[in-house]
């Protein structure tokens, strides 16, 4: 079994970088991931939710997650 990501553009919300993406699943259809990362170097802090809806394209699949990554950012408690 092999992954294949696919990136919407990250952006930052406040100290915060933010990058929605995709995976193939063994299914065959693709998962919605969302990156929310802060801090450099060792200092580095990466959160990877993974949504548990499947698509049936890469393409919708980050579209989920871009939409999961406006939520977040409107109300980062939602995740908590």
């Amino acid at each position: 079994f092999f992954m294949t990501f696919l990136n919407a553009r990250p952006f930052s919300a406040g100290k915060f970088l933010v990058t929605p993406f995709s995976r193939l699943a063994k299914s065959g259809r693709y998962s919605a991931l969302l990156s929310i990362r802060r801090g450099e170097g060792s200092g580095t802090y990466d959160r990877i939710y993974t949504f548990k809806a499947e698509f049936s394209t890469c393409e919708s699949a980050v579209l989920h997650a871009m939409a999961q990554a406006r939520r977040w950012a409107c109300d980062p408690q939602a995740f908590a």
